[in-house]
């Protein structure tokens, strides 16, 4: 069964990376998954949650937060702020987030300070959750690149990459990188975060009023390791580009 889009079933939508999307943070990035786009940015604060300092845990730490901006949507969606309260889906995705990038950075590396991430969706078609892990890991590296290149650390504290695709079943067919056309009918629905040498970090999925075999959850898992592969290439096509000295301005006020 052709998708709407014309891909086949293993084929992920046009991945890119907008690098220096918002020039005062210490990273950021414009990532877009097709018509999903979410900017991403790492700011490094001084400084440990105070749980930290009463349990003396050594290094720093790391957390983010996730929000759709209100004209993401076809309908409005009110900021989280109108309400009084997060919602328990930007929660849940947020905290994802934040295990995705420590899964992959050591924080020891990091000293007495506070890694903040923040991912902000622009459009939503499906996929935010794993379009943020992606764009974040870039914004991330960024602002350790220029850490490093003002030598407030001696290397970056990002041992190797994460990513993160979606899959699903739609019209009884496995299918990767949903978009909202078939995320919202989906019978099955999987998200998938990864190192780049294809460890999971974390996967998340159910069936919808619906089941599903072991046959079809591997062919899931084979086409996000797919997936996760082009990823993982096109993050490092855009770090290779990324220049940590360029903005002056910027690398004064690092400390």
């Amino acid at each position: 069964m052709n998708r709407i889009d014309g891909r086949a079933n293993d084929q992920l939508r046009e991945v890119s990376f907008q690098l220096d999307i918002a020039p005062l943070a210490h990273g950021s990035v414009l990532v877009s998954f097709g018509e999903t786009q979410v900017i991403c940015s790492a700011m490094l604060e001084r400084g440990v949650p105070r749980w930290m300092m009463h349990q003396n845990v050594a290094g720093g730490w790391l957390t983010a937060e996730y929000s759709m901006l209100p004209y993401s949507t076809l309908q409005r969606k009110p900021r989280d702020i109108s309400r009084g309260k997060l919602d328990g889906r930007s929660s849940e995705i947020q905290r994802l987030i934040g295990r995705s990038l420590r899964a992959v950075v050591d924080l020891k590396k990091l000293g007495q300070r506070t890694l903040w991430v923040d991912c902000d969706v622009l459009r939503a078609d499906g996929g935010t959750r794993t379009a943020s892990i992606t764009g974040a890991c870039i914004a991330v590296e960024m602002a350790f690149q220029r850490f490093v290149a003002v030598n407030k650390l001696d290397a970056s504290p990002m041992d190797r990459l994460a990513a993160a695709v979606s899959a699903g079943i739609w019209e009884g067919e496995s299918r990767l990188d949903l978009n909202y056309h078939e995320d919202k009918d989906a019978s099955v629905d999987f998200n998938y975060a990864m190192t780049s040498d294809f460890e999971l970090i974390e996967m998340q999925g159910s069936g919808e009023e619906a089941t599903f075999t072991e046959e079809q959850m591997l062919e899931m898992l084979r086409y996000s390791k797919q997936g996760i592969a082009t990823i993982v290439e096109k993050q490092n096509e855009a770090l290779g580009l990324f220049d940590p000295t360029a903005n002056v301005d910027l690398l004064t006020r690092l400390e």
